[in-house]
């Protein structure tokens, strides 16, 4: 997921209600519980962006198609996003003028995205177990496809750090696990080497790191919880500790650092000190965000059998 995102300053309503954690299979059903509502943060200060102002209403502007289960929006420097179509097998590339195409197919569960420095499209191939890299043309390298000499389970979504690192999370959802966990992995910039560095999680799904590197955030989705980490120079982590009490697909953060977690038919943005200051309805259950456009002030959400932009800037 890109993270060079938009500055952002929020006057903030209090969002509403609890609600279950967002559902990365259909065929799921857990219930994640989320913090509750709370009062703005005084330190957030005005910048020079125009403000949000979440008392307008937020409208969702659908994107044309049909799909069968949207993930992994990725955009790339000119705007354009990529996301998956999982049990199509397919990613699509949406651009800004709303022109559609298929980037990839014949894949098997495509998920998570995301653009390294070269501009490949690193892709979490589920269904095949592995993590691969997607060029211009669509040619296929395999960077990672086992740990101790074992499938992964069906890696799900990533980030890459700023040296060229991957972070990726390794639940089984469609199918029982292969490994002896559902954990998280780091690959390491020169790909030589796969470590495992989570392993206490129920089925960890979304994650983000900030743009310094220095910090990692977890979604274990099936315990209804997010963690945060510090980033060790070697790719290891430490320090976790919980950042909300909420489950989440996917999530990206914006400039400012505030964390948004997809959950059950809304977008919910957290402060980084943990709290809830707005939440954006969404028609479908989303499954994961990106910002895009020109001036990276358009959210993407996958949604499982739609695709939406919002504009965040009235």
């Amino acid at each position: 997921m890109k993270r060079e995102s938009l500055m952002l300053f929020f006057l903030f309503l209090p969002a509403a209600g609890c609600v279950s954690g967002g559902l990365p299979s259909r065929t799921a059903s857990i219930t994640a519980e989320t913090a509750a509502p709370t009062a703005p943060d005084s330190r957030i200060s005005a910048t020079e962006i125009p403000a949000l102002d979440f008392a307008r209403d937020f409208t969702p502007d659908p994107i044309p198609g049909s799909y069968q289960f949207t993930e992994g929006p990725a955009a790339d420097s000119s705007g354009n996003v990529y996301f998956s179509d999982i049990d199509a097998g397919i990613i699509y590339r949406w651009s800004p003028d709303g022109a559609m195409s298929i980037f990839r197919d014949g894949l098997s569960g495509p998920n998570g995205l995301a653009f390294d420095r070269n501009g490949n499209l690193i892709a979490c191939e589920g269904g095949k177990g592995r993590l691969i890299a997607i060029d211009p043309n669509g040619g296929i390298t395999v960077l990672a496809d086992r740990y101790g000499g074992i499938r992964f389970n069906e890696p799900n979504d990533l980030w890459i750090d700023p040296q060229g690192g991957i972070y990726f999370t390794d639940p089984a959802y469609r199918s029982s696990a292969v490994q002896d966990g559902e954990d998280v992995y780091y690959l390491s910039p020169d790909r030589s080497r796969v470590e495992r560095v989570v392993r206490d999680m129920v089925k960890p799904n979304g994650l983000v790191g900030t743009p310094d590197g220095e910090k990692l955030y977890i979604a274990d989705w099936a315990a209804g919880r997010t963690y945060a980490y510090a980033i060790n120079a070697d790719g290891s982590l430490s320090g976790k500790r919980l950042f909300v009490s909420s489950g989440s697909d996917g999530m990206t953060m914006d400039e400012s650092g505030n964390i948004y977690l997809t959950v059950r038919n809304r977008v919910d943005i957290y402060h980084p000190d943990g709290m809830r200051v707005a939440a954006i309805p969404i028609p479908n259950t989303p499954t994961n965000v990106e910002f895009t456009g020109p001036d990276d002030r358009t959210l993407f959400v996958t949604a499982q059998t739609a695709a939406y932009t919002i504009k965040m800037i009235s």
